[in-house]
């Protein structure tokens, strides 16, 4: 049989004018160019990445993977050849260490750092045991509908705890800054999971909430086919010196993987008062703003707003404002506004979408950095600066869980009164009261934001339209905390815990937690065997 090798070609530009059959086109384009470039003939080509060029026109940038017949002088024909690779398949090396673990391994928290420990533990025969303090799929559903419809709020099971963690209420967003060859890893776990298959090659892969769920329940499934153990209602606490308390029940472990995600602020308060090295860290705070889709596709795609083919209008907007920086966050096309407090008496913001992403409103965190300079460099200050803006938040709207809102034009305008008109606050279906962000916000937060709408506008036709919808509060855009690790991946105070993902303050979203929650497993494999 003849050999094959599979080589990437990036670059390849497609004007949208030719219309239904764009990525036939690329196909068409990488394989001539390969052609030209190598003389080398391309027997099969498959897309590997996609995105939209709207900037000048609008124009589809494609990568493509393309196989071809295997030769010795193949990485020497494709030296000094711009946009030509070989192609490598995304792998993950499984270490097997040297002392046998008494045991399972523990894991703490099911967001996507747990979650994909986990999974590689499994994977490598280690029969984890997991541990989290929320609800499974299901009944965790039910608690966030009825936080939703009746203000009722479960602390233990909320769009924060439960299985996925907080990525499983959000829009299954997939894009990351890092390049970590695991990414693709992650990328193709998804799939297998039962991920859409276009998240392998879209610039910007999203599985839409309803489908993440899903997601969650079959790597729950995978886990304990494996002979993991997953037990949901189970706060962990106590934790050091090779034990913990589950629930009242003491635990003991050789290696425990800390992905407790960014809003466990008992454990972390736990930590500190146990000894663990844990630093305070920069962070962000702000609002929800929301505007039509209809009008952020019109202001990205112009005449062409609306095709299916460009999908929903998506942005990522920042600047620099007298130091600080204000930036868009977790952007949810066709999505809602979500309430996301974990604690009596805060309200919390954050933004959701399905699949469809076929909602009214676009929503996205609109953020200014918060430093140590604004709360000291104590952790326990960063946490109490977030809680006191949501507990603002919640007496600003009533003491129900109702949140404050502002139009755009009276936010802009120093003005407070205006009632929404033709974009409807998604917040919990519209249980939203007028409020005054300027008694809400330290000033440097409110100027920070005005300045930042400012400027979007003038990158995003409308940005700063009148009857935007601004809806706070937003503090949970990362953990405000670090826990120390060294270059080993232990807890720099307990060489028998690994922390990682958010929670531990190294990762910023889903698949990059999802990552650290690999590199941890294989830290503890390197050292362990089963």
């Amino acid at each position: 049989m003849t050999q094959k090798a599979r080589i990437e070609i990036s670059g390849v530009r497609v004007p949208y004018e030719a219309g239904a059959d764009c990525d036939a086109e690329a196909l068409s384009r990488a394989k001539a160019l390969l052609r030209r470039e190598t003389g080398l003939k391309a027997e099969d080509a498959r897309l590997a990445k996609k995105s939209v060029d709207a900037r000048r026109g609008i124009t589809f940038v494609y990568t493509v993977c393309a196989e071809t017949e295997a030769k010795e002088d193949l990485p020497s024909l494709l030296e000094n050849k711009p946009g030509l690779r070989l192609y490598s398949e995304p792998r993950l090396e499984l270490p097997v260490g040297e002392k046998r673990m008494r045991g399972a391994p523990v894991v703490v928290g099911f967001g996507p750092a747990g979650m994909f420990a986990a999974l590689t533990l499994a994977e490598a025969g280690m029969k984890p045991l997991v541990l989290e303090r929320g609800a499974p799929v299901d009944e965790r559903c039910a608690a966030v509908e009825r936080f939703v419809k009746e203000g009722i709020l479960d602390p233990s099971s909320n769009v924060q705890f439960g299985a996925g963690g907080a990525g499983t209420f959000s829009d299954g967003k997939l894009v990351t800054r890092i390049s970590d060859p695991l990414v693709a890893w992650v990328l193709k776990t998804f799939y297998e999971l039962g991920a859409p298959e276009d998240i392998l090659w879209r610039s910007k892969p999203h599985i839409g909430t309803d489908i993440l769920r899903s997601v969650v329940k079959r790597a729950d499934e995978k886990i304990r086919a494996l002979g993991g153990e997953i037990r949901y209602h189970t706060a962990a606490s106590d934790i050091g010196g090779g034990s913990l308390l589950a629930d009242g029940e003491r635990l003991s472990y050789d290696a425990l993987i800390l992905a407790i995600g960014h809003s466990a602020r008992d454990t972390v308060t736990d930590l500190i008062g146990a000894g663990y090295a844990v630093e305070a860290k920069p962070f962000s705070v702000g609002v929800r703003a929301e505007h039509l889709q209809s009008a952020v596709d019109e202001a990205l795609f112009h005449a062409h707003a609306g095709d299916p083919a460009l999908g929903k209008g998506e942005y990522q907007l920042s600047t620099h404002i007298g130091g600080r920086g204000c930036y868009t966050f977790c952007m949810c096309p066709g999505g809602v506004v979500i309430p996301s407090a974990s604690e009596a008496g805060g309200v919390v913001t954050n933004g959701m979408s399905t699949r469809a992403r076929d909602g009214r409103n676009a929503n996205a965190a609109v953020c200014v950095s918060v430093g140590p300079e604004d709360f000291g460099s104590d952790p326990l200050g960063a946490i109490a600066f977030q809680r006191a803006l949501e507990q603002k938040a919640f007496a600003a709207g009533g003491g129900d869980y109702t949140a404050p809102y502002q139009t755009v034009g009276d936010f802009m305008n120093g003005k407070s009164g205006m009632a929404y008109t033709d974009i409807v606050p998604s917040y919990r279906d519209g249980r939203v009261k007028e409020a005054d962000f300027e008694k809400l916000f330290p000033r440097f937060v409110t100027e920070t934001l005005r300045a930042g709408l400012a400027d979007f506008a003038k990158k995003l036709r409308g940005y700063d339209k009148p009857s935007a919808i601004l809806t706070g509060v937003e503090t949970r855009t990362s953990s405000p905390v670090r826990i120390l690790r060294g270059g080993d991946g232990r807890a720099e105070t307990d060489p028998s815990v690994f922390p990682c993902g958010e929670g531990a303050g190294y990762a910023g979203g889903i698949t990059s937690a999802a990552v650290d929650g690999i590199r941890a497993a294989q830290r503890v494999l390197a050292i362990y065997r089963p």
